[in-house]
């Protein structure tokens, strides 16, 4: 039992805990911070360098400074991130590397942690069905079957097919990758359900993002239903969740394009993904 003094030194010791918690410095925080420069320090394995010289062509388009980055990043998400293989498929590195390197483009020059509700990535060996009940309006539920390559889930789970991941990463120029898609949904879900407006910060970029996305999308969806051919798929029109992921695809894969038919939305994504791809391509 302790002594007098001692008892104090505890009761002030525990106020001062208490006192870090309510700030926000608390002990887990800086120790995650401690790990994560540690794990990024790691050495990277050669044979991961191999995966993405030979699947990831966009890797040796980043300048020297964001390919050492994204590296780091990998190593960090990879130490962190589970990996569960559904339907019998094997999780070998390939293809936690590739999904990793891929996701992490998308916090490139971004300090902070990202992903952080993430809890694990399933990935299948093909696209995969899931079942859909939807009211039609009248109280009756209707069953469905929908084909899915991917889903990002609020509660922190991201699921690929692994053959859409390596479509993704084989051709950058496409507009289509499936691993930017979910993980940008990540971001958009970080603070709870995706609505195409992600925690940017600041209060007073959203009037800015606002205007920007609302008119955009509005935009798009006026194209669509008129049958005109649009840079962005028409599954972006869909909903603003489904805009954002969308144009995060393109906005990384075919920025040129982007820049020049839609140059105030290339401008907003650049802001909030703190990169500039044209200089890439």
């Amino acid at each position: 039992m302790p002594t007098a003094p001692d008892a104090l030194s505890l009761t002030l010791g525990l106020l001062a805990f208490a006192g870090l918690l309510a700030a926000g410095l608390w002990a887990p925080t800086a120790w995650r911070v401690w790990r994560h420069r540690r794990l990024a320090a790691q050495p990277f394995p050669p044979a991961w360098r191999s995966v993405l010289r030979r699947r990831m062509p966009l890797m040796q388009a980043l300048p020297p400074d964001l390919q050492l980055q994204l590296k780091r990043r990998i190593l960090v998400f990879l130490a962190e991130k589970p990996f569960i293989g559904c339907h019998g498929l094997e999780v070998t590195d390939e293809m936690r590397v590739l999904v990793a390197a891929q996701a992490c483009l998308l916090t490139l020059n971004r300090p902070g942690e990202h992903f952080a509700g993430l809890r694990q990535i399933l990935l299948y060996p093909s696209a995969y069905w899931v079942d859909r009940r939807e009211g039609d309006g009248s109280g009756v539920q209707h069953e469905r079957r929908e084909v899915r390559a991917g889903e990002s889930w609020v509660q922190g789970q991201v699921i690929l097919s692994w053959p859409d991941v390596l479509a993704g990463a084989a051709d950058p120029g496409d507009g289509e990758n499936l691993v930017i898609h979910e993980f940008a949904h990540q971001l958009d879900q970080a603070r709870g359900r995706a609505t195409g407006a992600p925690y940017l910060g600041e209060r007073r970029r959203y009037a800015r993002w606002a205007a920007v996305m609302g008119r955009e999308f509005a935009t798009l969806r006026a194209r669509v239903a008129a049958g005109e051919p649009t840079l962005l798929s028409p599954y972006a029109a869909t909903e603003p969740a489904e805009f954002f992921a969308v144009a995060s695809e393109v906005f990384f894969e075919r920025p040129q394009d982007m820049a020049a038919a839609h140059p105030a939305l290339y401008t907003e994504l650049a802001r909030y993904y703190a990169v500039h791809p044209l200089s890439w391509h």
